[in-house]
């Protein structure tokens, strides 16, 4: 049983993980390319890139934030039900 237990605390590590590094890799790159792109067709070279970048970057703070309040609450629940288990 306890083998079991070690063998599974890996997984929602591996969630978080990935949940922010998506929110982290997909806007910023997102912006990167279409930010290249928009002052390659309109000369506008670098505001457009460096405007599409700070925006990226804003949206994957809020996501990244947005991600560790869940797991947070997700936390709480888990700790609120053993609690009652417990008390019960």
């Amino acid at each position: 049983m306890e083998k079991d237990k070690k063998k599974m605390d890996w997984k929602p590590a591996i969630e978080i993980f990935s949940r922010v590094s998506t929110w982290v890799v997909v806007p910023i790159v997102l912006a990167l390319i279409v930010g290249k792109a928009l002052d390659n067709h309109y000369g506008t070279k670098p505001w457009i890139f460096l405007g599409l970048t700070a925006v990226g970057f804003i949206f994957s703070s809020y996501g990244i934030v947005r991600v560790v309040f869940d797991y947070i609450k997700k936390i709480e629940k888990e700790e609120e039900k053993n609690l009652n288990k417990t008390n019960n």
